[in-house]
This record gives structure tokens, C-alpha cells and sequence, in this order.
């Protein structure tokens, strides 16, 4: 009789742990369930761009030429903007550089709805073939002119020869300005050959070869002329001794 109570207490004890085991399991199961309804309620609201749209800019850099309109118009190509946790940054990095005055975009998103855009503008060497611009790297880019706040020099050449053209100007612009003039325009034409223009309007033909050589002539003919500098037209030193000098025609 004794054996059978206990057998009977051993087994309601059994099923009373079942039983909490498995309340606990459901338990545990449902508070799964209602953090999974919460994760995917609040990613939901994250990503809905009606609710958390990026709606703020700000731009950083030091800036002359790039406003906060430019970048505005660059992003208002894109479809539409995401929201913070939606949107792509290579996407807006990459508009906000198609910009052309930029040079460089870095951009990052700032919680809940501020874009921060920071740029770097393309510094201006020269103007190249006269419609586009150097950078000082020797990159071509299509900034307005037009808006250029100051005086650079011109210069001219075959489509992949702008790194060429803008070491050779910054090789020999120093020579003559030890004499007081300048390199107003620098062109290096279809056949490899090179013409000078300086800013007191005399042209310098200076050919293919020995560039050196030929341009050490002319500081040795500007010294001799003297005041008769102010009548060249042209110095064509295309020559291995000597150069020929085109005259202005006499006034009265």
C-alpha cells in the first residue's frame, strides 16, 4: 500500500514538472514571438521613408564655387531618397561628385534625417583649350569659367597631353618672369610642336626640339633689343642659330 502511494507521488511530481516545463516553453516562445514583432515593427518604421525621410542637408568644406543649391539639384536626380537606414551613401557620394567643381564628396548620415556632405573643391592651374579647366593635378574639368574669380594662364593640346602641357608652363613660366613677363598662353599643337604667347603680346614660335636651347635664345635676344621689344609681333626661333623677328608695321 505504502509502495503505491509513492509510485502514484513520483508520477503527479513527473507530470508537474512537465507541465511547468512546457508553460515555461510556451512562455519563452511568446516573448520570442513579441520581440520579433517589435524588431520587425521598428525596422518597418525605419525603413518607411514616409516616416523617417532624410530631409536635412549640410554642407561642409571650403568652398568657393559649390553651394548647398548644387548639391540639392545633384540629389534631386536621384528617384527619390531613402531613409537613414535605407539610403546608400556610395549612391549620394558618387552624385554629389559628378558635380563639376568637385573634387572629391565624403558623406555620411547623421541620425534621424541630416545628410553631412563634405567636399573638396578642384583647385584651379589653368584654362585648358579654352572651355574647360586644370586642375593642379593636371585634371580636366568642366567648371564654369565664367565664374572664375581670377586671371589664368591658357593652355592648349591634344586631348591626353594636359599634364604635359601644364608641367611645361610651370617648367619655363619662372624664366620669364625674372625679366618681368609672363606665359599668358602655352600651346602644344597636333604636330608636337610649341608656341608661346606672352602677356606684352609677343608670339614665340618655338618648334619640336631643343626647347631649352631655344628658349635660352630668346632671353639673349630680349637683352639686346632693348626698347625695340615693344615692335615685335613674333620671334620665330625654329632655327639651330639665330631667329627671325616679325616686325609691327610702322605708325605714323
Amino acid at each position: 500500500m505504502i509502495n503505491s502511494m509513492l509510485t502514484e507521488s513520483r508520477r503527479f511530481s513527473a507530470s508537474s514538472q512537465v507541465k511547468q516545463h512546457a508553460a515555461g516553453g510556451c512562455f519563452f516562445l511568446m516573448v520570442l514571438l513579441l520581440l520579433g514583432a517589435l524588431l520587425y515593427s521598428t525596422i518597418s518604421w525605419m525603413w518607411d521613408e514616409h516616416r523617417l525621410p532624410l530631409s536635412k542637408l549640410v554642407l561642409q568644406g571650403n568652398l568657393q564655387y559649390v553651394s548647398t543649391l548644387d548639391v540639392q539639384r545633384a540629389f534631386a536626380q536621384l528617384e527619390h531618397i531613402g531613409t537613414f537606414m535605407s539610403q546608400d551613401i556610395d549612391v549620394l557620394q558618387s552624385r554629389a561628385q559628378e558635380i563639376p567643381w568637385v573634387a572629391h564628396a565624403s558623406i555620411r548620415k547623421q541620425w534621424p534625417d541630416t545628410i553631412k556632405v563634405f567636399l573638396t573643391e578642384h583647385q584651379v592651374a589653368a584654362i585648358w583649350n579654352g572651355n574647360t579647366l586644370l586642375n593642379d593635378k593636371g585634371v580636366v574639368f568642366n567648371g564654369d569659367i565664367s565664374i572664375v574669380k581670377q586671371e589664368y594662364v591658357k593652355l592648349y593640346g591634344p586631348d591626353d597631353s594636359a599634364i604635359e602641357v601644364l608641367a611645361a608652363w610651370r617648367k619655363y613660366n619662372p624664366s620669364f618672369r625674372t625679366v618681368g613677363l609672363n606665359i599668358s598662353s602655352l600651346v602644344l599643337n597636333e604636330r608636337r610642336a610649341w608656341q608661346i604667347i606672352l602677356d606684352n603680346g609677343i608670339r614665340l614660335e618655338i618648334g619640336k626640339e631643343s626647347l631649352d636651347e631655344r628658349i635660352a635664345r630668346f632671353f639673349l635676344l630680349y637683352r639686346q633689343l632693348g626698347r625695340d621689344i615693344e615692335r615685335i609681333s613674333y620671334i620665330d626661333l625654329r632655327y639651330d642659330t639665330g631667329a627671325a623677328v616679325g616686325w609691327f608695321a610702322e605708325q605714323e
